[in-house]
């Protein structure tokens, strides 16, 4: 596939191959396509989410080896303006409400492996990229704190869980990069 420029994400964790996406893709026309290399597995789920959130159009992800190429075209005419979740909470409040046993659900969106090394206890594990497809494992009427590492993943995460009829969703900001209360590993 032909890009008409092509950022070099290789490396790079969560959020910042988003974070590069984002001002590279602000410095191209529209209708023009962006390829963006990266190795964090993560990417094609957080990039995906992004490009379907702002307006920009995602054309998909071919693997050669360890690196990803994602491949974008810049939204023409109108921009959708790029959405956040309304509902935050920060990571003191999760903490307070999980201290006064109320019936909430913690659903970590984070990679598989990031997830087994250092999560909440008793959270529910969903990756990002698999969200879709597993969603009818959580209640759509519970109260559900989504977490990640920055506080990005997650904000995808409760805009699509929203937008599906959940009714109470919130995000967890920053979420596990500043997470200071119980943790457990599998």
């Amino acid at each position: 596939m032909k890009a008409n420029e092509i950022l070099d994400a290789k490396g790079l964790a969560c959020p910042m191959p988003i974070v590069k996406t984002k001002k590279a893709i602000n410095n191209l026309e529209a209708g023009l396509i962006l390829e963006v290399q990266a190795t964090d597995k993560g990417s094609k789920a957080d990039i995906k989410a992004w490009a379907e959130s702002t307006g920009h159009q995602y054309l998909g992800t071919l693997e050669e080896g360890d690196v990803l190429k994602h491949y974008i075209r810049k939204a023409t005419g109108e921009e959708k303006e790029e959405r956040k979740h309304p509902h935050i909470a920060s990571n003191e409040n999760l903490e307070k409400r999980m201290d006064s046993n109320d019936q909430i659900v913690v659903l970590d969106v984070r990679e598989s492996a990031e997830y087994a090394f250092n999560h909440i206890p008793n959270a529910i594990s969903i990756p990002l990229g698999e969200l879709e497809n597993r969603m009818n494992e959580l209640n759509k009427d519970a109260e559900i704190y989504v977490v990640c590492r920055t506080g990005n993943r997650s904000d995808m995460a409760a805009q699509t869980l929203t937008e599906k009829g959940f009714t109470n969703v919130i995000n967890v900001v920053p979420g596990m990069s500043l997470w200071t209360g119980n943790t457990t590993s599998i």
